[in-house]
């Protein structure tokens, strides 16, 4: 692809003459690598590749945070089944789910690897990746505790995807809040939920004005909308879950507008 390199080639001539033209071309040749490499990532072909990574990555990864803190509980067995459950596998998609997860369990399984395959698949989409932090944590959640193995884990597979601990913690605080709003009624705020929880299920402290809550919670939605993670290449069978954080989001917005007094 020369297009980058014809437009910045004669920008830099009319502007700088022969300097110029050789700065422009080297800035077209910038632009045409990175126009390649987008429209390499967003091609039919990869977004299956992408699908089929995000897949085996997931339960991976669940195996292996699962084992992190010496066992895998009850809870997290009873947690993956109804992810099975949720994304409607089939029966071989089913197998494949459970021989991927004791892999990940194995006290010889490398997660560095498995990870670096994932972020060669996926390129340079960081809401991949964070999404994948986010199905992780909601298995390390499952108990209601994360312990301290899992959490070593977390920080070790989020500091392999390039995410700092930080972000990862911000990740945690508004997994942990986005829970009080899941229940067996539906979505909506439990027994016990503080307005603090609402907050901080959108990532956002009550200081903040209603212009700028406003614009939190339409990010999370966003970010969290299923065309778009499909798009991404998030397998089908695994939007659900995003729509149900969804809700979870929504509820909680809810319940700080209705304190507020404020319109949608």
């Amino acid at each position: 692809m020369i297009y980058g390199k014809l437009i910045g080639g004669l920008i830099g001539l009319l502007v700088g003459g022969v300097f110029g033209l050789i700065v422009g071309v080297f800035i077209g040749h910038t632009f045409d690598r990175g126009l390649i490499s987008t429209l390499r990532f967003g091609s039919p072909e990869n977004i299956e590749r992408i699908k089929t990574s995000f897949f085996e990555t997931s339960f991976l990864l669940s195996g292996h945070l699962a084992k992190a803190d010496g066992r895998v509980t009850q809870q997290e067995i009873d947690h993956i089944e109804q992810v099975f459950t949720q994304m409607g596998l089939s029966a071989e998609q089913r197998k494949r789910a459970i021989d991927l997860f004791r892999q990940g369990a194995a006290e010889d399984f490398q997660v560095e690897p498995v990870v670096s395959a994932f972020l060669d698949t996926c390129g340079p989409q960081r809401q991949l990746q964070q999404t994948m932090l986010l199905f992780l944590i909601s298995l390390a959640l499952a108990d209601q505790t994360i312990e301290p193995g899992e959490h070593a884990a977390l920080v070790r597979i989020a500091t392999l995807m390039g995410l700092g601990t930080a972000q990862l913690e911000q990740l945690l605080r508004m997994a942990q809040a986005q829970d009080h709003f899941h229940g067996q009624g539906g979505y909506a705020a439990q027994p016990g939920t503080s307005l603090e929880d609402a907050y901080t299920a959108l990532g956002v402290n009550s200081s903040v004005n209603d212009k700028e809550l406003k614009r939190a919670y339409r990010k999370l939605m966003s970010e969290n909308h299923p065309d778009k993670l499909i798009a991404k290449g998030v397998p089908e069978d695994m939007i659900k879950l995003a729509t149900e954080r969804s809700q979870e989001i929504q509820a909680a917005y809810e319940m700080i507008r209705k304190h507020r007094g404020t319109g949608k």
